[in-house]
């Protein structure tokens, strides 16, 4: 059983083709979790162990593995750098403790790497850097730390410099122990040779090692002590180094180049060093079943609490990937499913190596493990042992914005195709399946074309099948643009018994991106408070939940509204006739004739796109894109390219990234992410 304090769990972020997966493979290499090392471009690499990642050369599933660095239990989650699977880097940065973040030393701060930075930051997750392939022609480890200070706003600071850049990167500068780092090529980087700075080497390295005292001693009040007295020793450097991450007032920054097997130890070593162990962040918070807000410290003597944060189903059985954050389980423990208040026994516990299993016999607060036997379980739902009953905060699901008509070809292929759907269903969030009434049409919902092609290509691999597909078709949404009120009566017989209700309510539209509100109006809430004969509870909830279930289908195509403000002004009961059906039913109908008097407005998605293109082809990627109906919000220069940023209708944009291409002879490098409904 590993100690507490020698866990780290991390994750590694980034831009789609910065070297995540490739980074991940040395550190499995050089900590002997693997024996040879896997290529992405030969779709050998481990952490991509689906047949869709090996072939497209990008990760699709975020894969976890458990490897030994040190005196520390390392559990590594390699992430997606595609948008389309952003829900994957969100769910895995949840349960993580620590971040490194990868950047390209040519691209630098990319579209995607900024959007997961930020998503690390809504969940104050401590991170360091590390500028890959220093090797290529063209790369600045110099403008990309500048990047990273600008357009992340973090505090990077260099720990590791680059001896010489593109074809003439030989080593790295260590500057807080001033030594300068080989790498024997011999065997694939495992010789680490440390020699001390020459002459040439401190002269390179002082400003910048100047660098890091300086801003060590503004972040943190114990190293300034120090800095102001005497000379700071590498240990005094490490250990504010480590105080000031975990304050996330610092970003420590090395640099390297993976495939050529330069600079990973030293990562491996940062992860030990500097990021957190499960004590070192604040406790995740839960509400008890009276909605009181816990602290669930990271006790192994307390009753067991653990974050569903990943559901696979294979072989029919389901597979959840759980975060502990108190206590300890082990097989054939009771376990209390309090999202849904449901009780599942725990089967087999494993330690996750992509796709392979280690069985363990117990887990404990702190680990990230696989489990097998919990039947009920959702991704963001929470298991606790019976005597703790406690919902830890959830993870955010996120809106599809394309939808596929999918069709079988026969009744059998039918069969096959829906059971094939509710298992991605089970394991993919983001992930929404129906069928038309009208037509018996699958209709899939995902959050981009790739999404729904990789869905296509894992239902042909894995069942066998190939279904029809319709043209993608965008999710409309509804709103309104007016205020109007509106009042319904129902008044009927229903199975021999009367039901009866009159409601009032009021409709308006509200800021776009702000989601829908329903509530009672003030006045009618203080009323119902003071009145010597109150309003049941039970017929205002009722009106309320007719309200949430209206809002669900809107007047002009049927789609759900967002934006929309409803307010029940008035609900008048008749004594010994009004019933709670019946004020569910007036509230409905009031609703439906308010929508329409407050003139519906039809939503499109609104798409961010970002543009990284030559200079000489920019001039053809902002017309293509604005024959897609695009707006340039940003332009800038960045590293040699220009930087477009702007929004655009998804609907106009269905095969702008072939357009694109084509226009800039593939050069041009193009982000697309959900941003609003809106008006196009």
């Amino acid at each position: 059983m590993p100690s507490i304090n020698d866990i780290r769990n991390i994750g590694i972020i980034a831009h789609i083709d910065a070297g995540k997966t490739t980074l991940s493979e040395r550190m499995l290499f050089y900590s002997r979790k693997i024996h040879r090392m896997g290529e992405v471009h030969d779709g050998a690499a481990t952490m991509d162990y689906l047949p869709e990642e090996q072939e497209r050369g990008i990760t699709i599933t975020s894969a976890c593995t458990t490897c030994t660095w040190r005196q520390c239990i390392i559990n590594l989650v390699d992430t997606p750098g595609h948008v389309d699977f952003t829900i994957e880097v969100e769910r895995a940065l949840r349960v993580l403790d620590g971040v490194v973040g990868v950047f390209c030393a040519v691209g630098g701060v990319e579209p995607q790497s900024e959007t997961v930075w930020r998503q690390s930051e809504n969940f104050r997750v401590p991170k360091i850097a590390f500028v890959n392939k220093m090797d290529r022609p063209g790369a600045d480890f110099s403008s990309v730390l500048e990047a990273i200070r600008q357009r992340l706003q973090a505090n990077a600071v260099a720990v590791m410099l680059p001896l010489g850049q593109g074809e003439h990167f030989r080593a790295v500068l260590d500057l807080v122990r001033e030594e300068i780092l080989t790498f024997a090529e011999d065997d694939q980087g495992q010789t680490v040779l440390r020699t001390p700075f020459g002459p040439e080497e401190q002269e390179l390295a002082a400003p910048w090692r100047e660098t890091l005292l300086e801003k060590l001693a503004e972040s943190d009040e114990i190293f300034l002590q120090i800095y102001l007295e005497e000379t700071p020793t590498q240990e005094d450097i490490s250990a504010a180094l480590r105080r000031a991450t975990l304050s996330r007032a610092l970003t420590p920054t090395l640099c390297g180049s993976a495939l050529r097997n330069m600079g990973v130890q030293p990562v491996l070593d940062a992860v030990c060093d500097w990021l957190p162990s499960p004590l070192d962040v604040p406790p995740a918070t839960g509400r008890s079943a009276e909605g009181r807000e816990l602290a669930v410290t990271p006790d192994t003597d307390a009753p067991a609490a653990a974050l569903v944060f990943k559901v696979l189903v294979e072989n029919g059985r389901k597979h959840s990937f759980l975060r502990i954050y108190a206590g300890r389980i082990k097989e054939g423990d009771s376990l209390c499913n309090t999202t849904r208040n449901t009780n599942d026994r725990l089967g087999r516990i494993y330690r996750a190596h992509a796709d392979r299993r280690e069985p363990i016999e117990t887990a404990s607060a702190g680990e990230i493990v696989l489990a097998v036997g919990l039947r009920s379980a959702h991704t963001g739902e929470t298991y606790v042992q019976p005597q703790r009953p406690l919902t830890l905060e959830s993870i955010d699901a996120y809106a599809p914005v394309l939808t596929l008509a999918l069709e079988p070809r026969n009744a059998d292929e039918g069969k096959t195709l829906d059971e094939a759907l509710a298992r991605y269903g089970e394991e993919d969030p983001t992930l929404h399946v129906r069928q038309d009434e009208e037509t018996g049409a699958r209709m899939v919902s995902g959050m981009g074309e790739l999404h729904l092609d990789v869905l296509l290509e894992r239902i042909r691999r894995e069942y066998g099948i190939s279904p029809r597909a319709g043209n993608p078709q965008v999710v409309l949404r509804e709103t309104v643009r007016a205020q109007a009120e509106a009042c319904a009566e129902f008044d009927r017989e229903l199975g021999k018994e009367r039901h009866q209700g009159r409601v009032t309510l009021r409709v308006a539209p509200r800021p776009r991106g702000s989601g829908n509100a329903v509530g009672l109006d003030p006045a009618l809430d203080a009323e119902t408070r003071q009145s010597n004969r109150p309003l049941p509870q039970a017929y205002l909830e009722a009106a309320l939940d007719a309200v949430r279930d209206g809002l669900q289908s809107g007047i002009a195509t049927g789609c759900p509204l967002e934006d929309t403000e409803v307010l029940v002004t008035r609900l008048e009961r008749q004594e010994g006739v009004t019933t709670v059906p019946g004020c569910h039913m007036a509230a409905g109908q009031a609703l439906r004739e308010a929508l329409a008097a407050a003139r519906p407005l039809v939503l499109e998605p609104v798409m961010r796109v970002e543009i990284s293109s030559p200079e000489n082809f920019l001039g053809s990627a902002i017309s293509l894109f604005a024959a897609c109906g695009g707006k340039v919000e940003f332009l800038e220069d960045q590293g040699g390219h220009k930087h477009m940023r702007g929004t655009a209708p998804l609907r106009r944009l269905f095969g702008f990234s072939t357009s694109l291409r084509s226009a800039t002879q593939g050069r041009a490098g193009l982000l697309l992410a959900f941003d609003r409904f809106d008006v196009p």
